[in-house]
């Protein structure tokens, strides 16, 4: 019997503030694709609130994962997002090893940080630890500080041209990714880039408008849309175009209603549209 698609997604679920997996799943099910989580933390706010709890649930994710080596499940993609430490990162690489079957891909979200800094919790070791991962990726949305921090290089002081994306983006794809796309590359004042690395293939760039200030959560939204798509059918191109275009709609009505940004994306206004068919 034909079954409904399914995806895992692993990283944190935050009750208030629209990220992680609180915005993945609502995302991908309006895709028709049946959302399975398995939490890295659970958190009441993220981490831009003022206040918030936290509980690490890395000693608790084997025995939660057992279950569904336990019952069978199969998978026919896997997403990850942010993720605290070494420990995380391996038990993540044994999930893909253990449920990635043929046909099935692995999109990465190296959530390592943003505007040239690296998150307090990625030294050096959390970064090599994250190329292990890559390994397992067939495609990645890293940003630019991201995106250099992988390949081993400074973050530039200039926009990089395309071919320098580019080349950055091959020497990635070595490691593991067939596409990737670098995310929220500001072009201008008034345009945000999308750098779109296709194997084999030449680079194809995203434009979009440049709306109020970053908000948390974007990144999430832009990686759940990725994956719904591409697992719907939509070449890796497409699907980019998509989740920006989804992404940009989102924050506009946000700016309009006067949204924080720590509030994240008001995605829930747009849903219904992730639904239509337009093939």
């Amino acid at each position: 019997m034909k079954r409904q698609k399914r995806i895992a997604l692993i990283n944190d679920i935050t009750g208030f503030g629209r990220c992680s997996i609180a915005s993945m799943a609502p995302i991908v099910s309006a895709m028709k694709i049946q959302a399975v989580p398995i939490p890295t933390a659970i958190l009441s706010t993220h981490t831009q609130f003022p206040v918030y709890y936290f509980d690490d649930y890395t000693p608790r994710m084997s025995d939660y994962i057992q279950t569904y080596k336990d019952l069978n499940l199969e998978f026919d993609a896997i997403a990850t997002g942010f993720l605290g430490s070494q420990e995380q990162v391996d038990i993540v690489i044994d999930f893909i090893r253990y449920f990635k079957k043929e046909n099935a891909f692995v999109l990465v979200d190296p959530v390592m940080g943003d505007h040239g800094k690296l998150y307090a919790t990625y030294t050096p070791q959390m970064c090599h630890k994250m190329k292990e991962l890559v390994q397992y990726a067939d495609l990645m949305t890293p940003n630019l500080t991201e995106l250099v921090t992988l390949v081993d290089q400074p973050y530039p002081d200039h926009l990089p041209s395309f071919d320098e994306l580019n080349q950055m983006c091959e020497t990635l794809a070595k490691q593991g990714p067939k596409h990737i796309v670098v995310t929220g590359i500001p072009f201008n004042d008034k345009q945000i880039l999308n750098f779109i690395y296709n194997q084999d293939e030449d680079y194809q760039i995203v434009m979009v408008d440049r709306i109020g200030q970053d908000r948390c959560g974007t990144g999430d939204v832009i990686s759940a849309v990725i994956a719904g798509c591409y697992l719907n059918g939509y070449h890796f191109y497409e699907s980019v175009k998509k989740a920006t275009e989804f992404a940009s709609k989102c924050i506009a009505y946000c700016e309009k209603m006067q949204v924080p940004h720590y509030y994240g994306l008001c995605f829930e206004e747009y849903l219904w549209e992730l639904g239509v068919d337009e093939s």
